[in-house]
């Protein structure tokens, strides 16, 4: 990364961020199409919807013919872990408008925010609309069309885990955490790793006694309380 906020540095940093975006929307794609939906229908979903974790479930629950308001009350808990990250995020766009603050807003994903807390390291704890609107942008563009693509494979693959392709965003988050971890020199790397740790234990723990659709919002917020504490106490 480098210390500019502009559209081509933009786009060339969230490039290694794609293979990510592009190996599990072809998964979702393709077990979208098994599933018994169009390629327009997948399409859509994911122009409209745009929360992979959500459509995987939203196909599920379509499946299994749940009511439409468990369907929705399930995608929005998936998904609300994104008011955690709108509200980290917005400090660094209170001279925008309202209007771009909702396209941004809209538009975030755990990888583009991820991209983002690892930006700021490089540019004096800085965000613009410009910069973070085209990883955004790019991101939904790119998922959209694996997506397609994947609906349009489904005809011909009928088990994409043989593929790999399902620990596509798993090995891109790793490489987001490890970028993290080395250039965040604002928190001792010793605290990172101690959190990094807490985290893997409580989801190991959490996801015996919580719900799937509920873990990532409960260990979030118990990590953070966890780091704020550990970080006053001890550093």
């Amino acid at each position: 990364m480098d210390n500019e906020l502009t559209v081509s540095s933009a786009a060339k940093e969230t490039l290694p961020t794609v293979f990510g975006y592009i190996g599990i929307g072809l998964a979702y794609g393709i077990v979208g199409r098994a599933s018994g939906l169009t390629p327009l229908m997948i399409t859509l979903m994911s122009l409209i919807t745009y929360g992979g974790a959500s459509q995987f479930i939203i196909i599920s629950m379509l499946v299994t013919h749940s009511p439409m308001i468990s369907i929705i009350l399930s995608a929005f808990l998936v998904n609300s872990r994104m008011i955690l990250m709108s509200t980290t995020l917005a400090p660094y766009f209170r001279k925008e408008s309202l209007f771009r603050n909702i396209i941004l807003g809209g538009l975030v994903t755990d990888e583009s925010f991820a991209l983002g807390m690892n930006k700021v390291n490089y540019t004096d704890r800085k965000l613009n609309f410009t910069w973070f609107n085209t990883v955004n942008f790019f991101a939904y563009i790119v998922w959209a069309i694996a997506s397609l693509v994947g609906a349009l494979l489904g005809n011909f693959i009928s088990n994409p885990d043989k593929f790999g392709l399902d620990f596509a965003l798993v090995a891109m988050f790793i490489g987001l955490l490890y970028l993290q971890l080395v250039s965040d020199k604002s928190i001792k790397f010793n605290l990172q790793l101690l959190v990094v740790g807490f985290v893997l234990v409580a989801t190991f723990i959490g996801i015996i006694f919580i719900p799937a659709n509920l873990l990532t919002l409960v260990i979030t917020l118990i990590a953070c309380e966890f780091g704020v504490v550990i970080k006053h106490a001890f550093f």
